[in-house]
Formats: structure tokens, sequence, C-alpha cells
């Protein structure tokens, strides 16, 4: 019995090494990998100009053979509210794939030059923000109602929904109709690289998911007239082109997906 006491308790001395082994490296990994968020969230600041830290994330475990290796496998900045000189207020969102660090540090300054593998790339305008431009206070922007039972409220890996036959919610007093209603919109990009959301109401909505509510004949192109808007302006983070536009929740997201390109910290504010 004395034996097996003192084999049990070699084994128990081992195993609790081993342990605080393991947490300690994995404390260690986790602490760097905030270190470095931290200082990224600190840069894009910098290097944008915003007037806030933006939600930055270095993904992927453990962290620090990605720094030895010199390779992010994945980096998440997002930046809510971000002032806009044409809409008030916009969110900014970048997903960026295999980033090579060999010309920069595992700690990502301001002035880092960064390639990367694939960059995605999102501007965001909640429904608010979108109603103040088009002087429809109440605005509530949705996906199509054909893809509002998506899992993700629409169609992309992102969650967006298709730009056709967006539902524009609100009361169009330009129009002179005090009275909430529903519209299709439809959802493209134009101009200068693109840069212009472009919206074209297409007619009245009623019933379910709708605010059922019928326009007069002789209202109705006023009403369609008030629904309809061109953005400029809408640059997405890094210079990247616009791939795809629609809705998430009741925000407008226009997302630009590119592949093997270089990007600077500085060109996440493009406006």
């Amino acid at each position: 019995m004395g034996q097996n006491d003192r084999v049990r308790k070699l084994l128990t001395g081992a195993l609790a090494t081993i342990v605080a082994v393991v947490v300690g490296a994995v404390g260690t990994d986790f602490g760097a990998a905030i270190y470095a968020e931290y200082r990224l969230a600190r840069s894009v600041r910098t290097a944008a100009h915003l007037h806030f830290d933006p939600w930055a994330s270095i993904l992927g475990f453990p962290f620090i053979s990605q720094a030895r290796a010199h390779e992010y496998r994945e980096i998440e900045i997002r930046a809510s509210g971000v002032p806009h000189p044409v809409t008030g207020k916009v969110s900014l969102e970048a997903t960026l794939h295999s980033i090579d660090l060999a010309e920069s540090t595992w700690l990502i300054g301001p002035d880092a030059a960064l390639p990367v593998g694939t960059a995605e790339s999102r501007i965001i305008i909640d429904s608010t923000h979108v109603g103040r431009f088009m002087g429809i206070k109440d605005l509530l922007v949705e996906a199509p109602q054909r893809e509002s039972n998506d899992a993700t409220g629409g169609t992309t890996e992102s969650g967006i929904s298709s730009g056709d036959g967006l539902i524009f919610t609100g009361t169009p007093t330009a129009a002179d109709f005090d009275t909430r209603v529903s519209v299709s919109v439809d959802m493209t990009m134009a101009g200068p690289h693109d840069s212009t959301i472009v919206l074209t109401a297409t007619g009245v909505l009623t019933g379910p998911g709708t605010a059922d509510e019928t326009v007069p004949e002789d209202k109705t192109a006023a009403v369609l007239k008030a629904f309809s808007a061109r953005i400029p302006d809408q640059r997405l983070p890094f210079g990247v082109a616009p791939t795809s536009g629609g809705v998430r929740g009741s925000d407008i997201i226009v997302e630009g997906i590119a592949e093997g390109l270089t990007v600077r910290l500085d060109e996440f504010r493009q406006s």
C-alpha cells in the first residue's frame, strides 16, 4: 500500500505539473494575442483618424505560432458610428485572410503595409441614417420577404441579402402622404468606383410583413419617388471594389471581396 501511495503521489504531482505548464502556455498565448489586438486597434485608430479604438481581433490558436511564422490566419476590424460627410454615420468592417507579416512585426504598426490573400470589406448604414438622408424619419429597411426566413437573414456568407426587392417602410411626407407605407426597392451601385448606392422604388407592397397600406393611384408616383435615392461616396475599407449589396437585419450593406492585394491601415476609412 505504501508503494502504491508513493506512485499515486508521483503521478498526481506529474499531472499537476503538466496542467500548470499547459495552463501557463495557454495563458501566455492568450495574453500575447490580447496585446497584439490592442496594438492593432490603436494603430487603426491612428492611421484612419478615428476618434475611438475599433474592435480588432486576430483569429486562430495558437497565436504565438502564427506570430513566429510571420503570418496571421485571419484579422477582423470593425468600427461603428464612424462620422461620414454624406450619411452622418456609417459602420466599417474588414476581414483579412492570410496576412503576411514579413515586412511588419507581430505588433502591427500604423504605417504597416500588409499583403493579404483575401480581403472582405463592408460599409454599413443603418435604417435611421438612410431615413434621415431620404427624408423619411421612421424608415425601416428589411430583406426581401423571400429571403427573410434564411437562418442568417440573407444569402451571402456574411448574411447579406440580395439587392432586389428590399422592403422599405416609412412615412413619405415629401409625397404629401402621412401614413406609413411599404414599398419594394431595388439596390444597385453606380458612379465612380461603384461608390454610389442607387435605391429605386418599384412598387407599393401590401399584405403580411408590410405596412399593408394601399396608395391612391394619383399619389403612387410621388410615393415611389420619395423612396428612391442616390447615396454617393460609399467607398469600402481599403478601397476594395463592391461585389454585392443588400440588407442584413435593418442595415444596408455594401460588400466587396478581393484577392491578392496589399492593404495599409490608413486606407481603412475612405471618407
